[in-house]
């Protein structure tokens, strides 16, 4: 298929969708997003901040290794961004979908306790990152008169807040009104823009803190009960996210995987699951 091509997801049409460029699809989200991507017959360019991907990430490469690029990325740093584009548009032509799915947590304490390297770590991955992936696709794709631009929602974009996780969730809730208004000033450029929405999941996040270390959140009992209620796995979020994107034709697209109804019913359903996560 050329890069133009329609891509058929499940028997539908969707939109010219071809190649695919994911910051921070080493792991996680992004790199089951990825794979579906690349299922689906897309091109898709991993990103990471390490000059070599994760085992996981160098096992999809391998197996789809003529759709597949990896290119180093630290979102804090406009010129790798610009590379980012660079190197993938030359690849594969043109880059018809860029997902800032990057991103950074924060350790789960009170905020007057958190140092400032936590605080610059979180705030110019989640907020700078973001903003920066986001002016550099959006110039790049008014020039080339189309493409697609979809960011990583969390706790607090919907004004939920979460006690000792107050840092991170401020900067979902910047990222929801920044996608928001970057839609409102590319609406007539036919640069699309949108949000995902993947709810709890079962990644890095959640396991580890950002020194690597077991995550503090598994002490906490409360926490540990409402995640075993709402959690998925990535795998499963993919599985819904990217057919969505792919027949996307909306500006401020919003896909929600945990929807409140959804959410509801779990909560009425908790007693008789025994499946659990942690």
């Amino acid at each position: 298929m050329s890069g133009r091509d329609r891509i058929n997801y499940n028997g539908s049409e969707g939109v010219y969708m071809k190649n695919i460029v994911i910051t921070g699809s080493t792991r996680g989200i992004g790199l089951e997003m990825a794979r579906v991507f690349l299922q689906s017959g897309c091109n898709v360019v991993l990103s990471g901040r390490g000059e070599t991907m994760s085992e996981q990430a160098a096992s999809l490469h391998a197996q789809y290794s003529e759709q597949a690029l990896y290119v180093p990325c630290n979102v804090q740093k406009q010129n790798d961004l610009e590379n980012l584009w660079a190197v993938s548009s030359e690849a594969f032509g043109s880059v018809d979908c860029w997902i800032n799915n990057a991103g950074q947590n924060a350790p789960y304490e009170y905020i007057w306790d958190t140092g400032e390297d936590a605080l610059g770590a979180v705030i110019d991955t989640n907020i700078k990152g973001m903003i920066l992936g986001c002016q550099v696709a959006a110039r790049r794709m008014i020039a080339q008169g189309s493409g697609q631009i979809w960011n990583m929602e969390g706790l607090g974009s919907n004004g939920m807040i979460q006690s000792k996780a107050v840092l991170y969730g401020m900067t979902k809730s910047a990222l929801t009104y920044f996608s928001k208004g970057l839609a409102k000033e590319l609406k007539d450029t036919g640069v699309l823009v949108g949000r995902l929405s993947p709810g709890m999941m079962l990644t890095d996040f959640i396991t580890k803190a950002p020194d690597g270390s077991p995550g503090e959140v598994y002490n906490d009992p409360h926490f540990k009960k409402v995640f075993n209620i709402l959690a998925d796995k990535p795998e499963t979020v993919a599985q819904f996210l990217v057919p969505r994107m792919i027949s996307n034709t909306k500006q401020n697209a919003s896909i929600a995987w945990l929807t409140n109804a959804k959410a509801g019913m779990r909560f009425m359903c908790a007693p008789f699951r025994k499946d659990r996560l942690i």
